[in-house]
C-alpha cells in the first residue's frame, strides 16, 4: 500500500491510499481518482517527504508540503473536518444508531410498523437502492460510526 497526498484543481489537499504507485498512475489516468472535498477529478499528487523506517519506533507520518493543519498538536483544524465533526456530534446527539439493521429499520418507520425517529447507521448500496426507490429519504453520512472506526 501506498499513500499519496493529493491536491484538486480547486486547492483542497488530501490524502488517499492505493494498492500500488502502479495502481494511482491506472486509476489516475482513466480519471478516477477524485477529490475527497468537492469530488473534482482532476487531482494531482503534491510534494511529499518520503517515509523512511525507524528501526527504532513506528516510521513517521508522511508530510505534504501544502496539507493543512492536522487535528493533533495544537492546529487549527481544517474546515471540512471540524465540519464532518460537526455532523457527527449532531447525528449522535439527534438520532438512533440501529447498526446493520438500517434498511430494515427505516423500511418499518416508513411503514408505520416501528415509532416514528431519527435513526443513522449501515445499508448495503442495494438497501439504499431499494430505499430510495420506494420513496424512503437516506443519505449517506460522511462518516463511519465511532465503534467501527480504528
Amino acid at each position: 500500500m501506498i499513500r499519496y497526498s493529493l491536491k484538486c484543481a480547486e486547492g483542497h489537499s488530501f490524502d488517499s491510499w492505493f494498492k500500488s504507485a502502479d495502481a494511482y498512475e491506472a486509476l489516475e489516468t482513466r480519471g478516477l481518482v477524485s477529490c475527497a472535498v468537492c469530488g473534482g477529478n482532476k487531482v494531482t499528487k503534491s510534494i511529499m517527504a518520503p517515509s523512511v523506517s525507524n528501526p527504532s519506533g513506528p516510521p513517521p507520518e508522511p508530510v505534504s508540503a501544502d496539507a493543512p493543519a492536522p487535528l493533533t498538536g495544537g492546529g487549527e483544524a481544517n474546515p471540512v473536518e471540524s465540519a464532518i465533526k460537526a455532523i457527527r456530534a449532531h447525528v449522535e446527539e439527534n438520532s438512533t444508531y440501529v447498526g446493520g439493521k438500517f434498511a430494515e429499520e427505516a423500511r418499518a418507520i416508513h411503514l408505520g410498523d416501528a415509532p416514528d425517529r431519527m435513526i443513522h447507521g449501515e445499508a448495503k448500496l442495494e438497501e439504499a437502492k431499494s430505499l430510495i426507490e420506494d420513496g424512503i429519504q437516506v443519505a449517506p453520512l460522511p462518516f463511519i460510526p465511532k465503534d467501527r472506526s480504528n
